[in-house]
């Protein structure tokens, strides 16, 4: 969850939504996010919305207390239900992230999935994610959240190196979440992901590759790579401008997701989203498709957006403020927006372009359908599906995404 929300206008006091939200919604999934915004440390690279012990006891707030956060949250899943009304969709996937979801106790996770299965039902075979940090959780944990309904489980591994975790911030041990997948597979998690971090100041070549194979030596059935990106406020941020730690650069950012592609597709991974890589199709994350296809979520946490039928909303951002408007009664949602037909269109473009579908031709307009037919010549697009009708990111193409994404969205 960004740190920083948007300007929008007011939600109302009961949460409600305009009557086009719903229409239609049978035909689309609904899924749930749930934010935790705890941890026990903040990691330098880090600018979600995020607090540590001694930054919530500064506010003095009861309420920001995370021993009763989980109840705090089941109110708002509750508030979803009166606000969506009769809906009758089954949640498709539920996904609690962070933060640190994991220091909450796992009876509390269990509480918070259990509210979204009483309050509107599961589908079947519904995917049901948490998010955790290697050192917050250990077989019994796992065991007591798999007994509970999850089925899938994302680590934060970022590294196999000490140095290269340590200029993260990171305070798990390399090796521990190697050790955190045999434990889940032990338990019982169906899908495991480990996400790393390429790019970070001090890293070399050397060590990725390190990582790459650490990841796939573990045995999960998805990875995701992210460049890092340094944001402004942030220690890391400071700390470079400070000269203490270099800054890699886009060229190096390229070189190393080549070496990931490579390294994970000879692994059996392959490539389903810019950033993402699976060994199935099971194993892919519905819940992220759900927001790169557009479809319904509800996300309940401070700081959490929300999108339903083109209105999107969220949520205000300290834990305080957000449990102080549940127990008032009343929605803790600190602005939304309506989505124009053109809105959606370009977060179409902006969003299946990324993944290995691509986007129909038909979503762009006569600018983007000129720059598309470039985009091709320069070996951006892939041929075939061009011809069928599609614009798929050829590799380089999914090295430059972001550029192609802002031709095409013209």
């Amino acid at each position: 969850m960004p740190s920083v929300l948007p300007e929008g206008e007011a939600v109302p006091d009961d949460g409600g939504l305009p009557a086009s939200a719903l229409a239609g919604a049978s035909a689309r999934p609904l899924g749930f996010y749930l934010h935790v915004p705890y941890c026990a440390t903040r990691c330098g690279y880090c600018d979600f919305n995020t607090y540590t012990a001694t930054e919530l006891r500064s506010t003095g707030g009861v309420l920001a207390s995370r021993d009763n956060y989980a109840d705090t949250l089941v109110d708002e899943i509750r508030l979803a239900r009166k606000v969506l009304g009769d809906d009758p969709r089954p949640v498709r996937t539920v996904f609690v992230g962070g933060g640190t979801p994991t220091l909450l106790a796992a009876g509390d996770l269990v509480r918070m999935l259990a509210a979204v299965r009483d309050e509107f039902g599961l589908a079947d075979g519904a995917e049901i994610t948490t998010e955790a940090n290697p050192e917050s959780v250990d077989p019994a944990y796992l065991a007591a959240l798999r007994e509970g309904g999850f089925n899938r489980i994302s680590f934060g591994m970022q590294s196999a190196r000490q140095h290269v975790l340590k200029i993260l911030d990171r305070t798990h041990t390399p090796g521990r979440p190697e050790a955190c997948v045999a434990e889940a597979r032990a338990a019982g998690f169906e899908h495991v992901n480990l996400d790393l971090i390429y790019g970070t100041p001090g890293e070399s070549d050397d060590d990725w590759r390190a990582s790459l194979d650490a990841a796939i030596g573990a045995g999960p059935d998805h990875v995701s790579a992210y460049a890092l990106i340094v944001e402004e406020g942030t220690q890391l941020a400071r700390r470079i401008r400070r000269g203490e730690v270099p800054m890699t650069d886009d060229d190096v950012h390229a070189d190393r997701y080549l070496i990931a592609d490579e390294v994970l597709g000879m692994a059996g991974f392959e490539s389903y989203e810019v950033s993402n890589w699976a060994t199935s199709e099971a194993g892919r994350c519905l819940h992220n498709e759900l927001y790169w296809r557009g479809a319904d979520w509800w996300g309940a946490g401070p700081g959490a957006h929300s999108h339903v039928g083109g209105v999107r909303w969220w949520n205000v951002k300290h834990p305080g403020a957000y449990a102080g408007a549940l127990a008032a009664g009343r929605s803790p949602g600190a602005g939304r927006e309506v989505l124009s037909d053109e809105d959606r269109r370009v977060e179409r473009v902006l969003l299946e372009l990324r993944l290995s579908d691509g986007c129909p031709l038909t979503l762009l307009r006569p600018t983007g359908l000129a720059a598309s037919r470039q985009a091709l010549k320069d070996g951006l697009l892939q041929p075939g599906p061009y011809e069928e009708g599609w614009a798929v990111l050829t590799l380089r193409g999914r090295l430059l995404a972001d550029a192609v994404v802002r031709d095409l969205v013209d």
